[in-house]
């Protein structure tokens, strides 16, 4: 199954600027892991904002609030899911 999923990322300035750092760290690279496997297929920037917008493949409700609760930052970020299905129009093979 195909969501999008929008995330606004909100850092308490409380939070030690190493602490910080650390966590863009690891939350980059479990991005990159899950983009590897598929699991994440699109990632893009909202523009001016700490956020983005993504799309990720997965098999169901579930497996998507797991892998959404592992991500490092998960407790910062105000998460909205919408989820998508085949548009008929949709000229693209790949599109489930």
């Amino acid at each position: 199954m195909l969501f999008k999923v929008e995330m606004d990322v909100e850092i308490p300035a409380t939070i030690a600027p190493d602490t910080v750092e650390r966590l863009k760290k690891t939350e980059r690279e479990r991005a990159q892991e899950l983009q590897r496997s598929g699991k994440w297929r699109h990632l893009w920037r909202v523009a001016g904002q700490y956020a983005n917008v993504s799309i990720f493949d997965v098999s169901g409700n579930d497996e998507l609030h797991d892998i959404l609760s592992t991500l490092p930052l998960f407790p910062f970020m105000r998460i909205k899911v919408t989820p998508l299905c085949r548009h008929p129009s949709s000229i693209r093979d790949d599109d489930r």
